[in-house]
Order: structure tokens, then sequence, then C-alpha cells
């Protein structure tokens, strides 16, 4: 990584807040000598409409963004799209007006994402008396006490004579370095604020990287409406580089998708890796206990840059109300991981009233209210390991590896790890998913009980059918069950308890030794199985049965699917074939030598080829 590039990286996004016409612009310009206002319209009116971006680098060397948002409370969408992804927060507070009514709702939205840290800047101190720059202050540090800003720098500032930008800046050096939502090794999540063409290099998207990277040339998938792209180019900061890390506000130059299909709130991804929501389980703040629904109700949600009206159902409150349980039917479909921030606002009037926190992107759909809040109550404290093992533990079957990246946000690689690191959980890998280890004691318990009542019911029966014994489980999960269980025997595909031995009732016993006795008089002569089974006088299936125990005993050998040759007359063929080892033969000549037809010849060959007595060359064969 070069120097200019692990700067950005170690720098910070800073978010302004503040009410319209505070001179949070101004104080932008003068901190970075950048003009956020791109907009003719902004420029005529003199107000920020839409998110303006700036850069600068501070004087120990780190680079700070600066995401402008807009102070009319007619743009709080456009002002919550650019809070979603700030780090931390410049508070705007004119020293001539103070605290006014968006200075509020800007640091509800701020506290309510989540916020941890933030200078306050007390501007226009060039017009504003002495006595109304401390009502100012006074005014500020009322409205932030018991919050993250409580003990905050208050710096006075003035972008026209330059008074307290140089302490000002020396305070946003201080703040520390990203702590971004979740380190560079996780899946890449850049919810965009921007799209747009540029002549010469065709659609580009903007937004700050939540987690993960992206590298040029990248395939990417863009949510929601799963469109692939490639990455042609990425640009930080103006620069050109070949990875954008998490943290960095990224412009993104993508082939194969137009940018009129691309829209603010929409999320770049890598393919496959996310999967849409439309219902999730949340935590919610209220700034007000009155605005609690007491049944289901409307409100505009408010995650990343995109805003989606939502129905809330409040599923169980704390003493006090503040903080709620609840269920968001969402009218469209949203990315999001467990930990994710959002702002609920009313659309009439509209104004902000709670935040919050994702807990579950996918709750199971069929849980009483009961039962749902005491398995959030579970989620919230659990860290990965934990929610792993909660997801695995609630699931009949386990799950899938990606499956968990879907429900957690975590990479595979992780999420195996972890798995493979949690004493109580399995991680089977042919069928890439995870049970838990007492699933696998419980499953086995049930094949020892199958197992007892299969012996009891065919004590003669050297083993049940593998399929059978399944119990409904596919192959890679029944073999998680099978393999290393020191209870159960498999031969082949049978599978029977290891204290199980067949058991022949005196009659059985007879009928064994007259088979084994047709086929060891006839030699290498052996009958067809239909006429020596029928001459038992048991049914087809039982006489079948008894036929299989002698072929597993090794008394009898199968050459092929209708010929049936005593051991001892295999044995003798063998012995025969040895003494002319290396020696090549026709046909003819074996059958001179062993004394058979064609019909036995050519199925024996056949089998003695299988078993790697001889082989065939041509026409011809050779003893091996």
């Amino acid at each position: 990584m070069s120097d200019r590039m692990a700067r950005i990286a170690s720098g910070v996004v800073v978010g302004t807040a503040g009410h319209i016409d505070h001179g949070k612009t101004t104080l932008v310009h003068a901190l970075t000598g950048m003009d956020t206002d791109r907009l003719a319209e902004e420029k005529l009116r003199g107000i920020s409409i839409d998110l303006g971006f700036a850069h600068a680098t501070l004087p120990d060397g780190r680079e700070i963004s600066f995401i402008d948002v807009p102070g009319h409370e007619r743009f709080i969408k456009n002002m919550l799209a650019g809070a979603a992804g700030i780090e931390a927060v410049l508070l705007v507070v004119a020293a001539d007006e103070g605290v006014k009514p968006q200075t509020r709702e800007h640091f509800d939205i701020c506290r309510l994402l989540g916020i941890k840290r933030g200078v306050i800047a007390l501007t226009k101190t060039d017009v504003a008396t002495a006595a109304q720059a401390m009502a100012a202050e006074e005014g500020v540090r009322k409205l932030c006490s018991g919050s993250f800003l409580e003990h905050a720098p208050v710096v006075p500032v003035s972008a026209v004579t330059g008074e307290g930008l140089k302490q000002l800046t020396a305070e946003l050096s201080n703040l520390p370095g990203r702590n971004s939502r979740t380190s560079d090794t996780g899946l890449p999540r850049l919810p965009l604020d921007r799209s747009f063409a540029l002549k010469g290099f065709g659609t580009v998207v903007t937004g700050t990287l939540w987690s993960g990277q992206l590298r040029v040339g990248d395939m990417v998938q863009i949510h929601p409406t799963q469109q692939t792209a490639r990455i042609r180019a990425l640009q930080v900061h103006g620069a050109a580089v070949d990875v954008s890390t998490a943290g960095q506000r990224t412009a993104v130059n993508l082939t194969g998708i137009d940018h009129r299909e691309i829209e603010r709130g929409f999320v770049l991804t890598r393919p496959d890796s996310f999967q849409p929501a439309l219902v999730v389980d949340v935590q919610v703040n209220w700034l007000d206990d009155s605005e609690i629904p007491s049944r289901r109700a409307q409100f505009l949600f408010h995650c990343g840059t995109a805003e989606l009206s939502c129905a809330l159902k409040v599923l169980s409150s704390k003493a006090g109300g503040e903080e709620t349980l609840a269920r968001l039917w969402l009218l469209g479909p949203v990315i999001a991981v467990p930990g994710d921030r959002f702002v609920l606002r009313r659309p009439s009037p509209a104004h902000t009233v709670a935040g919050g926190c994702i807990i579950d992107a996918f709750p199971p759909k069929r849980l009483s209210r009961a039962k749902a809040v005491r398995r959030l109550q579970s989620l919230i404290p659990a860290d990965l390991t934990k929610r792993i093992q909660l997801l695995v533990e609630e699931s009949s079957t386990g799950r899938r590896i990606p499956e968990l990246v879907i429900l957690t946000g975590a990479p595979a690689d992780l999420i195996e790890s972890l798995v493979l690191q949690n004493r109580e959980l399995q991680f089977i890998e042919a069928a890439q998913r995870a049970v838990t280890k007492q699933w696998i004691r419980h499953k086995r318990e049930s094949l020892l009980e199958w197992l007892k009542t299969f012996h009891t019911k065919n004590p003669s029966i050297a083993g049940a059918p593998i399929a059978a014994a399944r119990l409904g489980l596919d192959a890679s999960l029944a073999s998680a069950v099978f393999e290393g269980f020191s209870e159960i025997r498999i031969q082949g595909e049978a599978i029977a308890l290891a204290s199980h031995r067949a058991q022949f009732t005196d009659g059985e016993t007879r009928v064994l030794s007259r088979i084994e006795q047709v086929f060891r008089t006839a030699g290498t002569q052996p009958p067809l199985l239909a006429e020596a089974l029928k001459l038992q006088g048991l049914d087809a299936k039982k006489s079948r049965y008894l036929l299989e125990v002698l072929i597993k005993n090794h008394r009898l050998v199968r050459v092929s699917d209708d010929l049936v040759f005593h051991a001892d007359a295999i044995a003798q063929i063998r012995s025969l074939l040895a003494a002319h080892k290396g020696r090549s033969f026709s046909v003819p000549e074996f059958k001179d030598w062993m004394q058979v037809s064609r019909k036995f010849a050519i199925p024996l060959l056949e089998y003695l080829d299988r078993q790697r007595v001889t082989r065939r060359d041509g026409d011809a064969r050779v003893v091996l």
C-alpha cells in the first residue's frame, strides 16, 4: 500500500450536521478548499439540497473525508443518506442563532445511528455578539448533555475571517482513525449515494465502503435489481487506486450497466454474497414514548442510503418504553445484516421518531410472539460465534455455510473457522454444513433404536440397507452420523449394530447347507440361479436372501448377475491359471483348460479381468 493510501485508510469520514444556513458548506470549503454545492439550484439559492463531498489532509498526514449534508427539513431524506456513511460528526451551530429545530433533528439522527465521536463548530463568530455566542454555546452544551458529544470540544470559528480554523483542524486531527462496521476482510458492501455518467468513462457510482475490499476487475452485483457489472476503475479522493478498503469514500467506474438503472439507496456487493430482506426484526430506541404505536403503524425506514416505507409492530417493550423489540415489514427489499443501524421517521407530518439496529434480517416466519421475543433476546448479546451457534441450533438439520453467510453477513472462511473452533458444533465438509454435536448424538440414538427394531424383526439378516437407515437424511448428513460411531458396523451397502450376529433357524441353516452343496457339487458347471433356488421349496425373496448370505460369507462367488460359482471352484480356476503366469491365451484354450462351455467361459474371463487375475489383450488374455 502506498503512503497516501495508508493515510486514507487510517483517516476518518466526517459528516456535517446542523440547521439550514448555519454555515456547514462554507465551513467545509474553508477547511478543504472544495465547494460541495455542485447543483445549479444550490448555487442559485445559496443552500445545500443534496449531498456534497470534500476531502483534505490533516496536519498528522492522515486524510479526512467530509460528507456535507443539507440542513433544510425538506431534505432530511438526503441528509440521512449521507449520515449513513459517516463515522464522526461535525455539528455546526451558528453563534448568532444557536440551536434550531434541524440542529436537534440532525443531532438525534446521529445519536440514533450510533455515531460515537465528533466535534462541535460554533460558526459565524464574526457576526455574532459575545452574548449570542455564549448563549449558543450554552444551548449546544445542553443539547449534547449525556450524549456522545457531551465532552466534545466546542470550537468558535469564522469561515470569513479564518478565526478558529486552525484549532478546529487540530480537533479533527484528534479524532481516532476509522472504526468501520467490519474489517477489510469482510464481504464488500457499498451503499450508493450517487450514480452518474462521466464522458469517456461511462457509469460511475459513489458511496462509503462499509466493509470488505473492492478491486479493479471484480465482478459485482447491484441490489435490489440483481444486475451484475464489472469494476473498470476505482478512485479514492480523486486518485486512481487498484483497491478500495472499508471506511473509504469510493468512486466506482462500472461496465455492463447504465447509470440510469442505478438509484440512490441501491447497494453494490460481491455476486451472490447477500440476499435482500423484506421482513426484519429490530431493536428500536424511541425519542419519545408517545411515538410508540399500540398497533401496527406506518413509518419511513432509512438504512444505509435507502429510504423505504414500512409497517412496524411492537413485539415487546422495556419498562418506560424507550427501547422496544419490533418487526418491520418493508415495502421493498433491503440489504441488511445484524448490527446495521437505521432511523425511523413518521411520514406525516414528517419527523424523526426512532432509530435502532437490525437483530435479524431473516426471522423465522412461524413463531409465537413470546418465542420470537425470547429468540431476539438471546441474539442481541451474542457475538458472531454465539450467533452462529444459535442459528445452527434452531434448525432441524443445521445450517449450510452459504446460508450462514446470508444470515450473518460474515465471510464463509471466517464462519467455517468459528464453527471448527466451537466445541458444541461439528462441520460436515462434504455438505458444507454445520450441525450441533447434540444433534449428532440424538441422530445416533435414533439410529440405534431403529437398528434394534430392524434386527428384532429380521434376526437372520446380517444388516439393514444403508439407504433405509439414513432415516430421511441426505447421504452427507447420514455419513456424519455413521462415521466414527463404534456401536454400528457397515459392510458394503448394509449397516448393523456392532454386536449383531445373524441368527438362523434350524430350517434356514439346513437350506443354507443345501444351497451351498448344490454349487459345490456343480463345480465349474453351476446351475442357473432360478433353478437352484426353486429346488429349496422357499419363496423367492427368502431363498434369494439366503443365497446373498452365502455370497457375503464368501462361500459362493457372484461372477455375473445370474451366474454364481462355489468358492472352491473359483479357487481351483485361479490355481490352474497360476501355472500359466505371463502366458497369453485364447478363449478356446481357456475352455479346454477349465473344461467349460462358452456360456461359462466368457463371464468367468470377464470376472477374472475385474479381479486382475487376467488382462484382456485384443482377442486374447494374459495371465497376470
